[in-house]
């Protein structure tokens, strides 16, 4: 009997999970993933910056927040043509999904109308298409569906009760508002957060049961690992134990059987043991290339290697339509990410 979707998922249950015995979570996490998915398939999105730096927001995590120094130079919107030829790379190393964020707090009606046209040239590409812009209203949010866009980020980052200490430009309800747009518009969202920014399980548990409690559950859930860049006021902070992180995973998996679980920011400083384990507790999508935003991200052929000693394959834009078709009608899941981490990088981006 496939494990049930629901939406009242409580801390107290979902610490239950993360306290369980290490190898039972995982075998629990593990089955639930082999219900609803291929274990050996692993959907693949590039994600490029097209509008880098400069955010106004102060995320305690980002490069990109013109709160910190980090090096990071503010940079315009790309072009039209550039996006595309990037876009076109993208497709010919294997990616599936396109994925497009540009460090503002909120895009201006114009901005909209420049990464409309963005969208319908990568979804003429025979991609699928996924934006982190920031904080969208109800009419923004339609236009970018009309335009064709399949996946807007906006993540959550972290708990409610601990999001003050990491962000304060913009409260937890402005992100609750701006998903439920998304929603709205009839976009799949992609929301997920950090761990190591100095939250605790409970915090963990937290973020994870407001998640798994939206309706619909967020089609894509990216969980990054924080990636410290020098400058940021995370930089220098104790780093997440690895085993923690897995268990992240393996929660997000049990508790959101149907949505892709991204492994996201922080890969680069991940062993390959370390995503074996993350993709046997149920990842199955992650970002390729060589940045994430403006953070190292591992580059393709490292992927494809790794992909090969574990015998995983990506999954095709045509097989995760007829699999989403099947499972769940017009529903579909997924992307993630983005931004993720630490972050992302880019900041609001990222932070979206």
């Amino acid at each position: 009997m496939p494990t049930p979707l629901r939406h009242d998922w409580t801390r107290d249950k979902v610490t239950a999970l993360f306290a369980l015995p290490f190898n039972d979570l995982l075998f629990r996490a593990h089955s639930v993933h082999r219900e609803h998915f291929d274990a050996n398939q692993v959907q693949i999105s590039t994600l490029l910056s097209i509008k880098t730096g400069g955010c106004p927001e102060d995320c305690a995590y980002c490069p990109q927040s013109s709160s910190f120094d980090t090096g990071v130079k503010a940079s315009k919107l790309m072009q039209l043509e550039a996006v595309l030829e990037e876009a076109k790379r993208a497709k010919a190393a294997g990616a599936s999904r396109f994925c497009m964020g540009a460090a503002w707090r909120s895009p201006k009606d114009r901005d909209i109308e420049h990464v409309a046209g963005m969208i319908a040239g990568v979804k003429a590409l025979g991609m699928e298409t996924c934006a982190t812009l920031g904080m969208l209203n109800g009419e923004q949010a339609m236009r970018l569906k009309e335009a064709g866009l399949d996946y807007y980020n906006h993540n959550l980052d972290t708990s409610e009760g601990f999001y003050d200490k990491i962000i304060t430009t913009r409260t937890y309800q402005d992100r609750l508002d701006t998903l439920a747009n998304v929603r709205d518009a009839g976009m799949n969202v992609c929301c997920g957060g950090i761990m190591g920014m100095g939250e605790s399980v409970a915090d963990r548990a937290d973020l994870l049961v407001t998640l798994a409690n939206m309706e619909p559950q967020p089609q894509s859930v990216p969980i990054n690992m924080l990636v410290q860049v020098e400058g940021t006021k995370l930089s220098g902070h104790e780093k997440l134990d690895a085993l923690d992180f897995i268990r992240s995973i393996a929660v997000a998996r049990i508790i959101m059987p149907k949505s892709f679980v991204r492994l996201s920011a922080g890969r680069e400083e991940m062993s390959e043991e370390m995503q074996a384990m993350c993709f046997f507790a149920g990842a199955n999508s992650i970002f390729y290339g060589e940045k994430l935003l403006t953070t190292a991200n591992p580059q393709a052929e490292k992927d494809m290697q790794l992909f090969a000693k574990l015998g995983l394959a990506p999954l095709t834009l045509a097989e995760e339509q007829q699999e989403h078709h099947h499972e769940h009608g017009h529903e579909h899941h997924a992307h993630g990410e983005h931004c993720a981490h630490k972050g992302s990088d880019h900041g609001k981006a990222c932070a979206a």
